[in-house]
């Protein structure tokens, strides 16, 4: 690939996508020389280089991690799911220059993997404020909040005037880019409140800080679990929430996107447990660590299995004598776990939104034994109407005897999807209650106690009004 000076960009026509991949490899496999390679490849943005990486050989990465500035490979590593791999190629001297220009959460994270020798040997080697940055986040577990934050952002001290916070906002705004709003603390560092950029840009010089504060801000506590809190600030709609030690004194900030990718760390946690799983799984995890998510899980629903063939078991004679019912059994069961699994998907879709009073959990068991029971009408007079003709037309069988057996499947169908969808509002709500992550009252565990509810419901039925009449 031949890269002129000053080339004109193209800009592709509607619907098509430039593949900025290509394009990068080909600069990395070209004649340029160092300095034109370093130019072409930074009119690219870090994602499309991270992204390129992964068809580069190693001898080619190599030529990129020299040619880059060290600022722009930190961030460019930033946005690999290989940074392991890649920094395994670089030197230790190159190790630290990049995680010491990293966001210190994703320089934490990356030493997080390392053994412990070859981590406190990288950290000795940092300048003192980035080593204690390092050593703040390091110092919560994975599953607190402060684990999260950054310690970049503004803060500037309580008393100041207009002028004097402009002043030390220019001076502090060229190694903290969060700078949309500016957080304020007393003498101790103690948080007083937050200003947004904006009005301290209009206020007039003399205009005490004091007056154009927002006393009335949230904030978390690093040591607080990501659990407990993510629903409490997703609610706010802020650049950046601070967070505080126990002191109260200001220690890091959690910005958008610090919030935006804990929501999704949290949705695909939730994904997994709908799915059965206790942890969201790795494309390229250990087969062992993906065994061990899945199977708890499948013990549990393997013991609820065993309870309801145990169930089936009891309506022996009814099954004895009324072989034909065994032919919808799937039918009932299926339509059941379909059901209380759309309550369920409803249910926590509410509960991640919304903080429900005691009213309106009321009110959403009752909507959706409404939704269930009308559902379950409809489908169980249609069902009525289908295996009655099946069994006539198909089978043979004696008008008055098929419609007996229809009218119990649709009489069965009907209750055993209100149950569904009662119990897939109701286990959520009281999972809820306890304390316990209402995404545990997985897809499968709903589906497992409604196919219990339906095979009772059903052969319950038959057992009532159909065992008598044979």
């Amino acid at each position: 690939m031949t890269v002129k000076k000053n080339m004109k960009i193209e800009i592709p026509t509607m619907g098509q996508h430039p593949d900025y991949k290509t394009e990068i490899t080909e600069i990395l496999r070209s004649s340029l020389t160092p300095g034109g390679m370093r130019e072409a490849i930074r009119a690219y943005h870090e994602r499309d280089i991270a992204s390129a990486m992964e068809l580069l050989t190693k001898e080619e990465r190599s030529r990129l991690y020299s040619v880059l500035p060290v600022e722009t490979l930190a961030e460019v590593l930033e946005y690999t799911d290989h940074v392991g791999d890649y920094f395994g190629e670089l030197t230790i001297g190159e190790q630290v220059k990049i995680l010491s220009r990293q966001e210190p959460a994703a320089a934490v994270a990356y030493l997080q993997q390392m053994d412990k020798a070859s981590r406190n040997t990288l950290i000795g080697l940092m300048e003192d404020e980035v080593q204690r940055e390092i050593r703040l986040l390091s110092s919560f577990d994975e599953d607190e909040i402060g684990s999260k934050m950054s310690t970049n952002f503004v803060s500037i001290r309580q008393g100041s005037s207009v002028r004097q916070a402009m002043r030390e906002l220019v001076e502090k705004a060229a190694e903290n880019d969060n700078i949309s709003t500016i957080y304020v603390v007393d003498e101790d560092g103690i948080l007083a409140g937050a200003i947004d950029l904006k009005d301290l840009i209009i206020a007039r010089e003399g205009t005490q800080l004091d007056t154009i504060i927002m006393t009335s801000y949230p904030y978390v506590y690093g040591d607080e679990q990501i659990d407990d809190c993510i629903e409490r600030i997703r609610d706010y709609s802020e650049d950046s929430i601070p967070v505080l030690d126990g002191g109260n004194k200001l220690r890091g900030v959690l910005t958008s996107q610090d919030i935006t990718d804990l929501v999704d760390e949290e949705l695909g946690d939730d994904y997994a447990k709908l799915a059965g799983l206790s942890a969201e799984e790795d494309l390229r995890e250990p087969l062992k660590k993906s065994i061990g998510k899945r199977l708890p899980w499948l013990i549990v629903l393997l013991g609820l299995g065993l309870v309801v063939s145990s169930v089936v078991g009891l309506f022996e004679q009814v099954v004895a004598q009324l072989t034909i019912i065994m032919s919808f059994q799937s039918l009932i069961l299926d339509m059941a776990g379909n059901a209380g699994t759309q309550s369920l998907a409803v249910t926590i879709r509410v509960l991640m939104d919304e903080r429900l009073s005691r009213k309106e959990k009321l009110f959403l068991i009752g909507k959706e034994a409404r939704v269930g029971l009308t559902n379950g009408a409809i489908l169980g007079l249609l069902s009525v109407a289908l295996i009655c003709l099946y069994l006539v037309a198909l089978k043979g069988q004696a008008a008055a005897f098929a419609l007996s057996i229809a009218l119990c499947t649709g009489a069965a169908l009907m209750v055993s999807i209100l149950l569904s969808s009662i119990s897939g509002t109701a286990i959520p709500l009281l999972f809820k209650k306890l304390n316990v992550d209402p995404a545990v009252a997985s897809g499968p565990l709903i589906t497992t106690i409604n196919d219990l509810v339906a095979v009772v419901t059903y052969y319950g039925l038959a057992w009532i009004f159909l065992l008598n009449a044979v």
